[in-house]
């Protein structure tokens, strides 16, 4: 007797059943830069004319264990964004603009209509970050992943011209730093959110009175996407250095963009620590340093510019609806000092 490929649990024709409901989605994200159609073996992306010396930037990442609240909760409509922002912001870090994203989802079983639903959020996110969806794998692995989990990651590639490159070379004594607020948690540390808060969902749906919200719907609150506020502000105001503060925190993503022999200092009063953050401090007994070296702290983003720069940064980046700090300043040195 014949042992078909269906038998050993991969349907073929629910992955067709996929492809046709993620078709829609996939299209609405399409730019003029967009050669072909979903189907094709590779996708095809036309090179911006107007770039002069065009250099690509690309970036990789997925939205870790915070896909086990997706699950339990059966909402998969925004974890999409979360895997295209984690790339997206951090090629914009170096001044590109993202052209094109391209998913990866694995399964243990298929669902077309749970596949589609991840995708329409991929699809959202590209279209904050202005990059068109053209292409990805989906996989369905029988026996690799338990019934109902999956994992998504993404692609992005971007451009900058070679003469706009923003690296942190010219990051000097006395420069500031500008605070742009993030909607949450964002995707990182959600292995030890996960031990603060558990995964049972009747307690994840339940108000919490001390969190003054209902965790699910905190812990699920999408990573904010930063491009166009900061595609906008690099056309006004030179911008020295650019810090997307995902896993390490504070401590370990500011000073990447600064050269040898820079540090900085940071005023934690600067700004109000959104109560999620101060939640997970006292659950977890962790010290001030130890949050700031593993969650965003309620700041997504950092760009670094001249002092006489600053409050033009500011003014620009509200214009674009982001809410701003002054964070602190560069000083001689290394690493983070919190004042």
């Amino acid at each position: 007797m014949a042992i078909s490929y269906k038998d050993s649990g991969v349907d073929v024709e629910r992955g067709y059943e996929a492809v046709k409901l993620m078709k829609e989605h996939v299209q609405s994200t399409y730019t003029e830069g967009v050669l072909g159609d979903i189907g094709s073996f590779g996708g095809f992306f036309q090179m911006p004319k107007k770039v002069k010396h065009p250099v690509l930037v690309a970036g990789t990442d997925g939205v870790g264990t915070k896909l086990k609240y997706a699950i339990v909760a059966d909402k998969h409509d925004t974890i999409g964004i979360d895997a295209v922002a984690m790339c997206v912001n951090d090629i914009v870090c170096q001044g590109a603009k993202p052209l094109f994203f391209l998913d990866y989802f694995a399964t243990g079983s298929l669902s077309p209509e749970k596949v589609a639903t991840v995708v329409s959020g991929v699809a959202q996110g590209c279209k904050q970050a202005g990059a068109a969806l053209i292409g990805g794998e989906t996989a369905e692995m029988p026996g690799f992943y338990a019934k109902g989990d999956y994992d998504i990651a993404g692609f992005a590639v971007g451009v900058v011209d070679r003469k706009k490159i923003i690296n942190g070379s010219e990051i000097k004594k006395g420069d500031v730093l500008i605070g742009l607020k993030s909607s949450g948690i964002h995707s990182n540390g959600y292995s030890l959110v996960r031990k603060l808060f558990g995964e049972d969902i009747d307690k994840l749906t339940k108000f919490d009175d001390e969190l003054d919200a209902r965790p699910i719907n905190v812990l699920l609150t999408p990573t904010k996407i930063y491009v166009n506020s900061i595609l906008s502000l690099i056309e006004k105001v030179h911008v020295k250095g650019i810090a997307h503060i995902t896993g390490g925190g504070f401590i370990e993503n500011i000073p990447r963009i600064f050269p040898k022999g820079i540090g900085c200092e940071i005023n934690t009063s600067s700004y109000e620590l959104p109560n999620v953050f101060k939640v997970m401090q006292k659950r977890s007994g962790l010290s001030a340093e130890q949050m700031y070296n593993t969650f965003n702290m309620g700041i997504g983003m950092v760009v670094c510019v001249r002092e006489k720069d600053a409050l033009e940064t500011i003014n620009q980046l509200q214009l674009t609806g982001e809410e701003c700090v002054v964070l602190g300043k560069t000083v001689k040195g290394s690493g983070v000092r919190f004042v």
